[in-house]
């Protein structure tokens, strides 16, 4: 009994939340309204499933967020690579990296917008720009602080730079890569969605917040956001099972 307690302790604050919420939408109209019940939340559930309409929104913004996400992913290790494997391309691009980077997000879908229209390119350039700033930065990160002590045994072992580059660096570096990615996956959402709100046209979650927003439908908002979080909390439970795997031999070192 102690140990199944132990197992589902985490349980606790999620089920207290629920409670108090639902104690909330029982005080008067103003609590029905801001906090709504969750008889009226499951009606709603059952009716968007059935209708498809959350489906399509769902995987609208998954697909997006996985796309956007991907790329961001690859070029940021090769820009992050790069800038910290030569120092000529730091100088070169490492003040306009860090320059761009101060601007928020959201700040620039009406420029891309202008540039690109309102399209699925254009959401899925910004959710790969988001992704793409904290993927430079842990990569270069991760290859700037190699110990020495493995950049050493590389010239003990005569390897040449590919090889030190695949069995020395790479392996070292491939911690702070796998930070990235969990931070790359935060903000991938976040734009995600931040850019359907904005770039009203086409399937997602964001728009189906905006449309729900203008029928006075809470219940649809909320259910929307609990899509949001239970998805982008599997993505990151995958990736950090997989990264467990990856890593599994530093558990040996």
């Amino acid at each position: 009994m102690l140990h199944w307690l132990r197992k589902t302790r985490g349980l606790l604050l999620p089920l207290l939340l629920i409670g108090a919420w639902e104690y909330l939408s029982r005080q008067d109209a103003a609590g029905a309204y801001a906090f709504v019940p969750l008889s009226t939340i499951g009606s709603a559930l059952l009716e968007l499933l059935g209708n498809g309409e959350l489906l399509v929104n769902l995987l609208a913004s998954l697909a997006r967020t996985s796309s956007g996400l991907a790329l961001g992913i690859v070029f940021g290790v090769l820009l992050g690579v790069l800038m910290a494997l030569s120092s000529l391309a730091n100088r070169l691009i490492g003040p306009l990296f860090h320059s761009i980077r101060q601007v928020p997000m959201l700040g620039w879908i009406p420029l891309i917008a202008m540039w690109f229209g309102n399209g699925e390119f254009s959401k899925v350039l910004i959710v790969s720009l988001a992704a793409f700033y904290p993927m430079v930065l842990n990569t270069y990160q991760g290859f700037s602080h190699v110990e020495q002590r493995y950049r050493e045994v590389g010239q003990v072992l005569v390897l040449s730079r590919w090889q030190q580059f695949c069995h020395v660096l790479l392996p070292a570096a491939v911690p702070s890569i796998a930070t990235g990615v969990l931070h790359a996956l935060a903000f991938a959402w976040v734009t995600a969605v931040g850019s359907e709100l904005f770039l009203s046209s086409g399937a997602g979650l964001g728009n189906l917040m905006m449309n729900a927003e203008a029928g006075s439908r809470m219940e649809v908002i909320v259910l929307s956001v609990l899509c949001i979080g239970l998805c982008g909390y599997l993505m990151n439970l995958l990736f950090t099972l997989l990264s467990r795997h990856l890593l599994r031999w530093r558990s040996i070192r």
